[in-house]
């Protein structure tokens, strides 16, 4: 049986900027550290109690407009705090809307240029109800 996602990672040309992103703007928690030979070479980002975002340091990341995450979600108490935090740590996102599965979200873009989408559920969601999704 499958609980939850367990980590998504993410390759990154600038560690410090990275980190300052998703600890300053999304307000996660580091977990640990990657060390060799002394040298930081990624991190763990606490995601809740038992998932993760991974980050390694690379010099072979995506230019901004391609990227090999297409995306990951976050789900969120408040999208309007989460907005409120990522605007005052100088970064853009999206006006919050109502999706076509009943979830109020909102997109950001981190340093490397992967797309980060913000739920906040309803009890009208498709992830609480199960309910299809008609277009």
């Amino acid at each position: 049986m499958i609980k939850r996602i367990a980590h998504l990672c993410i390759i990154s040309k600038d560690l410090t900027a990275t980190e300052k992103f998703y600890t300053t703007a999304l307000g996660l928690k580091k977990a640990f550290y990657f060390l060799r030979n002394g040298t930081v070479t990624g991190f763990y980002l606490a995601v809740g109690d038992d998932s993760f975002i991974e980050v390694f340091l690379t010099d072979q990341t995506p230019d901004g407009k391609s990227s090999a995450i297409q995306h990951f979600c976050l789900e969120v108490d408040s999208i309007d705090e989460i907005a409120a935090r990522v605007k005052k740590a100088g970064y853009e996102i999206s006006e919050k809307q109502l999706g076509s599965d009943k979830s109020w979200q909102a997109w950001i873009i981190d340093p490397n240029g992967v797309k980060i989408e913000l739920h906040e559920y309803t009890s009208e969601s498709s992830q609480m109800t199960r309910a299809d999704i008609s277009h």
